[in-house]
């Protein structure tokens, strides 16, 4: 009896996946756990295994396709089995066979999310390219037959002449080929129309989703501290001093500080959860890291029982594997306090967003030398940076955050603190 092969919740927070490459051909043989497919979720590409043995008898999406979960997305059983019953119109936004989107396989730059209506959902038409007498437009030795003023047009418009049909003798491209084609075909990586359409990646649903989830029903304030940094600055050279083995990032001595402050101050290691506030007894601190496809914040476990050096060989561990996009689910949930860090990039100053059930997040700026009054009243030059902590006011009050950061400045300004 065949099997339906559906689109699983790869995630804790996943709503639907795309399918990003079918792994096994239709005809092929496999077993149960056999990969099938790669599929992207809200934080990572996972991989989609078979739950029986048999033959993968249909791809009932193409790749590229993004499908709900519990969506049919093939079918194994035995050669020659009747499957006709199965798989419905072979749903999945933006892939082939009757998805939302019709009857073009692959990527699609609309993608309806749950609720959608489907006039909603309708993708932007394409280009109108003109019509012409010959199929293609032949080339010598790769170049595309024009005329010098079509080349002109096509470059300042941006246009791909190798998409575009000619009328011209023995089918070159002249000038009327591009008239109506300003928002043509653009030429790679070049938009052609004065904006690009990009879809809409389940990463980037996901923070927009946890971000209106989090802006509108979170009370927040802000508190924010100056930092004096020599002390950890000097801290850092003698460390680095040490060769490989002492190779750690002002990233990792912030880390340590919080999630060591954070055992001190249970009501910021806490979640919102409605009817009750949750203090955590270990601090699971998240960090956030860029990645291309947006931001994902896999997590330290037990950050507070780890030695500096275990930190930031963690840390680095799983920064890695976040930008390779291959964190399991449970190295990027459970959370109870969450560190965001803009300082290599320059950034002075910046508010997070927390992320909930977590009360509390940290922003760090850049490390910047800044005048400060100097011991003998005159001005000194010092090494400062500044921390933003967002707080929600359901659970940390101003004085519980304003205690909070005290103690972590002091193990900031003081490092050997955080061996004490």
């Amino acid at each position: 009896m065949a099997t339906t092969v559906f689109m699983e919740a790869l995630s804790p927070t996943m709503e639907e996946g795309r399918l990003v490459e079918w792994k096994v051909p239709e005809g092929t043989k496999v077993a149960e756990g056999d990969v099938l497919a790669e599929v992207e979720t809200d934080k990572a590409v996972m991989e989609l295994v078979a739950r029986a043995d048999g033959t993968l008898l249909k791809h009932l999406v193409a790749a590229g396709a993004t499908v709900p979960v519990s969506d049919p997305v093939g079918v194994i059983g035995e050669p020659g089995e009747d499957i006709s019953g199965i798989g419905g119109d072979g749903g999945g936004r933006g892939g082939g066979g009757g998805g939302e989107q019709g009857g073009g396989g692959g990527d699609s730059a609309a993608m309806t999310a749950p609720g959608e209506s489907a006039a909603a959902a309708a993708a932007p038409p394409e280009p109108v390219i003109p019509a012409a007498s010959a199929p293609v437009p032949p080339s010598d030795g790769g170049r595309v037959k024009s005329s010098p003023l079509a080349r002109r047009i096509a470059k300042e418009r941006g246009v791909d002449l190798a998409q575009v049909r000619g009328s011209g003798p023995g089918g070159r491209i002249v000038k009327r080929d591009l008239e109506g084609v300003t928002a043509g075909v653009a030429a790679p990586g070049r938009p052609a129309a004065g904006f690009t359409d990009v879809p809409v990646s389940q990463m980037r649903k996901a923070i927009a989703r946890r971000l209106a989830e989090s802006i509108g029903p979170v009370p927040t304030f802000y508190l924010t501290v100056d930092v004096g940094m020599e002390r950890t600055w000097e801290a850092r050279e003698a460390l680095k001093a040490m060769g490989p083995e002492g190779k750690v990032s002002f990233n990792d001595i912030i880390l340590k500080a919080t999630a060591t402050a954070l055992r001190q101050h249970p009501m910021c290691n806490a979640w919102w959860q409605g009817t009750t506030i949750r203090q955590w007894h270990d601090v699971h601190l998240g960090m956030a890291v860029a990645i291309d496809e947006g931001l994902i914040t896999p997590v330290i476990r037990h950050a507070d029982q780890k030695t500096l050096r275990e930190l930031s060989a963690e840390a680095r561990a799983l920064a890695e594997r976040a930008r390779a996009r291959k964190l399991t689910p449970e190295e990027y949930t459970g959370a109870t306090f969450s560190v965001s860090n803009l300082g290599a990039f320059d950034i002075d100053h910046f508010t997070a967003v927390i992320n909930p059930p977590e009360a509390g997040i940290l922003a760090v700026g850049t490390i910047a030398p800044r005048p400060v009054a100097g011991p003998d009243g005159g001005l000194a030059v010092e090494r400062r940076m500044r921390i933003t902590m967002s707080c929600d006011h359901r659970v940390i009050d101003g004085a519980t955050g304003s205690a909070f950061l005290k103690t972590l400045r002091t193990m900031l300004e003081n490092p050997l603190a955080l061996v004490w």
